[in-house]
């Protein structure tokens, strides 16, 4: 009696720890991938000499790799929703085409320029998704015929030269925090943002902890919040540091704040609201999330849309770092994105995936390019390695999801999978019940 006791206490420890993270079979593929990419920037950091996490680097890294997040923000959305976008790169180039011709040959101010861009984007999303939503053409055509399309398109506009854009522009693309204040060795904007991001974490875990007094519900032990805030608040200023000590001139990028404000909104949209979960529920099982009352045609066509607007804001953003617009942007963008949302633990049949995932896996990518660009590894076998690492990630998802349970770090979580129900009864409509976790829904249930 007393061992099996020791056992539950053991167990539950695990499992306290794995609350840290959310719980849940999505989460624990997720948790894996964040221990493997904590391993992959510890390897490059050894064989690279330090490189890694130079601060030049850093700042290099995510100026290189913010649109691909971007898009990966966006692309997990149609995922779940259990479609592709195959356009989001040609859509990113002709949307920077645009621009910039707008901004140099039309003299159009670069403010207006980008809202040009975005209703581009919208329109371009509008009209895909009219085709999936409306008209129920299999999203990978439609946008394979969009990827073909539009990289015409920007050719033609542009006449397949480059075109520059003006320096104000290049501010979302290649502009940092501005410096202020006393002369502390850092760059001021970028400690100040850190402070606050560390702040945040910790009143939100206070605030988190009071919601589940109030509701009733079992809160983790007071050990592990301390923990969970004493880990990430030393991760984030123990970046602070690193991005704001760059070279003089520099410190965090303009492009991830931006990135840092799309993964925060779009984090509350799908987890948070109802719409979100309904992207769930359609990619969990159209048919039972229409007989419970989901607008299936709705949802279909806002997130085919949503992909465009966001692939648009990649494309400015791409272009503003390169201070120019031409016929080769774009090229690959799409795989780099769809790569990252399945190694972040998104599922292939769709209803699985969440956005913090997805920049994980993205972080993945971006640190592999980087690190094997320091060794000196050709481009050639760079392709090989991330293919290679794709193919690993979304087989393990298949394995895991063919037996019926979450990967090695989800059951040493002990986040296992429920069995499903074996069906409703003849003529029954399916129960709808409310979840806490929307990557974690079934085919029967979700929130309306």
């Amino acid at each position: 009696m007393t061992t099996q006791i020791e056992e539950k206490k053991k167990s539950g420890g695990i499992r306290d720890l794995g609350k840290m993270f959310g719980g849940g079979q999505s989460t624990g593929r997720q948790f894996g991938i964040l221990g493997a990419l904590v391993v992959i920037v510890l390897l490059f950091q050894i064989l690279t000499g330090g490189k890694t996490l130079d601060p030049v680097n850093l700042i290099n890294l995510v100026n290189q790799n913010a649109y691909v997040l971007i898009l990966a923000i966006g692309m997990v959305m149609v995922i779940i929703a259990g479609h592709i976008d195959l356009s989001v790169g040609s859509v990113a180039a002709v949307v920077g085409i645009i621009v910039a011709q707008a901004m140099t040959s039309w003299h159009v101010a670069w403010p207006l320029a980008i809202l040009l861009g975005l209703a581009v984007g919208a329109l371009i999303g509008a009209w895909q998704g009219w085709w999936v939503a409306y008209v129920g053409v299999p999203a990978f055509i439609v946008t394979l015929a969009g990827m073909l399309i539009f990289r015409g398109l920007n050719q033609l506009i542009g006449n397949a030269n480059t075109i520059p854009v003006p320096d104000a522009f290049t501010f979302i693309g290649g502009g940092f925090l501005p410096e202020w204040g006393p002369d502390t060795g850092y760059n001021n904007s970028t400690l100040l943002l850190g402070l606050v991001i560390a702040v945040v974490i910790a009143l939100r875990e206070v605030r988190t902890r009071r919601n589940q007094t109030k509701m009733g519900s079992e809160n983790a032990p007071l050990w592990v919040s301390v923990f969970k805030v004493v880990v990430l608040d030393a991760i984030v200023i123990y970046f602070t540091f690193l991005f704001a000590g760059g070279r003089v001139g520099t410190s965090f990028p303009v492009s991830g704040i931006i990135l840092g404000v799309l993964i925060i909104l779009y984090s509350f949209v799908t987890r948070s609201t109802i719409f979100g979960r309904h992207i769930y529920a359609v990619g969990g099982n159209a048919h039972a999330a229409e007989l419970s009352g989901v607008k299936i045609k709705r949802i279909n066509f806002f997130v085919m849309m949503n992909m465009s607007v966001l692939a648009a804001l990649a494309g400015m953003i791409a272009v503003a770092r390169s201070v120019s617009s031409g016929p080769q942007d774009g090229l690959g963008w799409e795989l780099d994105a769809i790569a990252a949302v399945f190694i972040g633990g998104a599922a292939v049949s769709g209803g699985i995936g969440t956005v913090g995932g997805s920049i994980v896996g993205g972080l993945v990518i971006a640190v592999l390019n980087n690190g094997l660009q320091l060794l000196g590894v050709t481009s050639d076998k760079v392709q090989i390695i991330k293919g290679l690492v794709l193919l690993i990630a979304v087989g393990v998802d298949v394995y895991s999801h063919r037996r019926g349970g979450p990967s090695l770090i989800g059951r040493l979580l002990g986040a296992g999978r429920r069995p499903a129900e074996s069906g409703t009864a003849a003529g029954e409509q399916p129960t709808v019940t409310p979840t806490s976790d929307p990557t974690e829904q079934s085919s029967r249930s979700l929130t309306t």
